[in-house]
């Protein structure tokens, strides 16, 4: 019993020691090579794109994305500049895209005079996008382009 009781506590001071690194060795992998006890110095922002161009989407219903810059938008319960352009009251003067229908709809699928509460804050679902290089390789193809690579005949293929 005394055997036992004697390894159960190597095990336990083992362990304890494995935890206990000193903090200047202990790495964090998203903070690169800084140890923890220092402050990692931030990479620059990335500019945000600023194209105005409709850019595709990789799946079924995903919201698109903002081809603009939105600095300094007020998006609030108060106003939201978004909708200066984009309700469907100003997109004759503006040519900006018009917001879905789904946006005035509410959750009962009944249809509102008003954009839906729940689809007021534009920025839970749209993002934009910067000219920033990806972090890591990304070899993504969407379905369409896959299914076009099996049904091509071998002749397109080339």
């Amino acid at each position: 019993m005394k055997i036992r009781t004697a390894a159960i506590a190597m095990v336990v001071l083992l362990g304890a020691s494995a935890w206990a690194a000193p903090p200047d060795m202990m790495v964090d992998p998203l903070r690169g090579p800084t140890p923890l006890t220092e402050s990692a110095t931030p990479p620059l922002m990335s500019p945000v794109e600023n194209r105005d161009v409709r850019r595709m989407r990789t799946y079924s219903m995903q919201p698109p994305t903002i081809p603009h810059k939105i600095d300094g938008y007020q998006i609030d319960k108060n106003f939201n500049r978004c909708l200066a352009c984009h309700a469907r009251v100003n997109t004759e003067q503006t040519q900006a895209v018009p917001l879905s229908v789904t946006h005035y709809m509410d959750r009962d699928s009944n249809v509102l005079a008003e954009v839906s509460p729940r689809r007021y804050f534009c920025l839970q679902c749209h993002v934009t996008q910067t000219e920033a290089k990806p972090p890591v390789a990304n070899n993504f193809q969407d379905i369409d382009t896959i299914l076009k690579r099996l049904t091509a005949t071998p002749a397109e293929k080339r």
